[in-house]
Order: structure tokens, then C-alpha cells, then sequence
């Protein structure tokens, strides 16, 4: 049994580094996974993978007992072009003189999102492994294509892990509790008109019906703000023609909008009010990742209360939208960071984000 949590700590921080070292993209996180299970193993923990996830459970397993997941993914988006480090190279930096409280910086790719979360539920878990007598079982999830809301990830392990009563997702969270989230929505549109010659007046041009409906997307608002998750945010966020010539007027013009919905409207009420306002035909890619909650006087965010920590309702879509079942998304690291050129994470904030989750589950266990 690990009860020493600065060996704990010392273990997750090396973790990271090898993860960062170690290319995981989206649906190509097969190296990743298989250094989770080892590095589990290696601990002593019987681990389980179902494609590319890892998951395990505390040694003194009950099934008659509540069971709390810890989660967060391995998977991570590709480095933008803005990169002046190695994305896979784990490099420890000070940070400038000016910041007094936290000197060491990890940089690399997939540090901040989500791998300094992860890595802090790991050593987590392994600090209550072989505890004896606990009121909750401890499960722990290392998951797959969070970055891409794929269908292998979280979603595909949950039928294979039995009841789990409440969840807590590992995402950079300033280890603040995000009690709410935004649900997402992407729409595919397509504005139909008639090729002509650009020279003459001729054809129906697509650009020209997509620029009102993009129009339309910028400025309507909707008319129900949460007190949590504020209003609904639509974002424009891709556009294109099929044309190659300068000179063709083109039939067709696709953009792409970015929906984030609060808690208030459902994504079929969503379309009702989008269809009704635009002519380009409108096509979700999905309604599957829908605004999530976790009520304010569930045991977990009491317990997160008592140990300082504070609670907001949080713009960006994680797993937690696809868990049947309570879920705090928390996690040490800065949203603000993520997918950024140079990610990094604090040192201390791994460390401090262990501390943080054994003082919350202590409460509960």
C-alpha cells in the first residue's frame, strides 16, 4: 500500500513525462494505453483494456457498495503550428522570476489536457487501492478519443463496468469544480444555389445565401440565460466552396457552427428555432454530448465545499456529457491552456491536485 503521497507524487510527475513522450492522438492511442497498464501493473493493479481504454478497480472490490469513477482521457489533439518546443519532449522549466508560487513548469503536449488530471486520479487511485473498509468502491478509467467525442472512448467501456453511482471526470479545472457544462452540438450547412459564368449574370450564387444565414448565427440570441452556464453561444466556424476557378459563381457554399447549449433548451429545440430562420439545409453531426449537471447538495460537491473548493458552471464539453450518472469535473491545470502552442502544466499543480483529491474522497470514503 502507496500512503506516502509524495511517492505518489514523484511517480504521477514521472507518468507524465512518459506520456508526454509517448504520441497519442485521437484513435491512435494504442502506445499510450499500453503504458498506463503497464505502469498500473508494475503497481501491483490488476488492469483491464477494452480497445483503447484502461480501467481497474480497489483491490477490496464490493459489489453491495456505491462506486465512484475516476476519469479522465490519454488521447490528445495534434500540436498546432504555433510550437517553439518539442511537443513530445517532457521539458521542466522555472517559470519567470516574478511568479513566487510556482516555479516548475512541465511542458509538452498533452500535459495540461488532460494529462495532468489523469495522471493525479492515477496516483489517487493507487493511494486507496488496497484500503480496507471502504464506504465506496474506487474505479479508475484511463479513456480514449475524448478530443474527437469519439465512440471507443468512455462510451464504448461504460456497458462493461457495471453500476457506478458517481463519477468525477479529470480536466483542467484550476481543481475548482465544474458542477455544470455546456452540451455540444456541431451543425453542418449547406447553402444551395445555381453555377453561372462570374462574368455574366448568370447562376444563383451559395456564397451569397450563406453569408445571411451566417449572419443570422452571429447575431440571434436566445432568450433563456442560465445562471450557471449563461446563454447559448453559436460559432461559425468553418466555411468553404467546392470551386477551384475564379470565375465560376458556386452552386454550393457548406460552413460549419459550433453550438454550445446550457441546460435550458434541448438540441431539438435547438434545430425547431434554426430551421425556421435560415434557408441553408442544417445537419447535426450528433446529439449525443447534451448539457450535464450535478445537483448542488450531491455528497461529492459537499464534500468539495469542505475542502475550499468553489463551483462554476464550465463552457466546454467533456465525458462527463456521456456518463448516465453524477459527475464533478475537476482537475488540476488551466482550461485556458489547452491545445495551445507550448502547453504546459505547473509542477505543483499535480501535486497540489493529488493532495486535493485524497482531502475530497476522504470525505466521502
Amino acid at each position: 500500500m502507496i500512503e506516502d503521497v509524495s511517492i505518489l507524487q514523484a511517480a504521477a510527475i514521472d507518468l507524465l513525462k512518459q506520456l508526454i513522450a509517448t504520441p497519442s492522438f485521437s484513435k491512435e492511442e494504442d502506445n499510450s494505453s499500453a503504458l498506463i497498464k503497464r505502469f498500473l501493473e508494475y503497481n501491483g493493479v490488476k488492469a483491464e483494456q477494452h480497445l483503447y481504454n484502461i480501467w481497474a478497480v480497489n483491490k477490496y472490490f464490493d459489489i453491495n457498495k456505491p462506486t465512484i469513477l475516476l476519469n479522465s482521457h490519454h488521447d490528445t489533439v495534434k500540436p498546432n503550428k504555433g510550437y517553439t518546443l518539442d511537443p513530445f519532449s517532457p521539458i521542466e522549466k522555472d517559470a519567470p522570476p516574478d511568479d513566487l508560487v510556482r516555479r516548475g513548469k512541465l511542458f509538452g503536449l498533452g500535459s495540461n489536457d488532460a494529462g495532468g488530471s489523469l495522471v493525479s486520479l492515477i496516483a489517487t487511485f493507487l493511494y486507496y487501492y488496497e484500503k480496507e473498509n471502504l464506504r465506496y468502491n474506487i474505479m479508475l478509467a484511463a479513456t480514449a478519443e475524448e478530443e474527437i467525442s469519439g465512440h471507443n472512448g468512455i462510451e464504448a467501456l461504460l456497458p462493461h463496468l457495471g453500476k457506478i453511482d458517481v463519477g468525477i471526470v479529470g480536466e483542467p479545472t484550476q481543481m475548482q469544480m465544474a458542477v455544470a457544462e455546456k452540451g455540444l452540438m456541431v451543425l453542418d450547412c449547406i447553402a444551395i444555389g445555381r453555377a453561372g459564368h462570374a462574368a455574366r449574370e448568370e447562376g444563383d450564387n451559395a456564397v451569397y445565401k450563406a453569408i445571411k444565414d451566417i449572419e443570422w448565427f452571429s447575431s440571434y440570441k436566445f432568450d433563456k440565460v442560465s445562471d450557471l452556464l449563461g446563454p447559448v453561444k453559436m460559432s461559425v466556424t468553418v466555411i468553404e466552396t467546392d470551386n477551384k476557378a475564379h470565375n465560376v459563381v458556386p452552386a454550393q457554399c457548406r460552413f460549419v457552427v459550433d453550438c454550445r447549449v446550457n441546460e435550458l433548451y434541448t438540441f431539438e429545440e435547438m434545430l425547431e428555432v434554426i430551421r425556421s430562420n435560415v434557408q441553408s439545409e442544417v445537419t447535426p453531426r450528433s446529439t449525443r454530448l447534451r448539457s450535464s449537471a450535478i445537483a448542488l447538495d450531491h455528497p461529492l460537491v459537499k464534500a468539495g465545499l469542505k475542502v475550499g473548493r468553489s463551483y462554476y458552471g464550465s463552457p466546454t464539453t467533456s465525458d462527463k456529457a456521456l456518463m448516465p450518472f453524477p459527475a464533478l469535473k475537476i482537475g488540476p491545470g488551466d482550461s485556458a491552456r489547452s491545445h495551445t502552442a507550448d502547453e504546459y502544466i505547473y509542477i505543483d499543480e499535480i501535486k497540489n491536485g493529488i493532495d486535493l483529491y485524497i482531502q475530497l474522497l476522504n470525505q466521502l470514503v
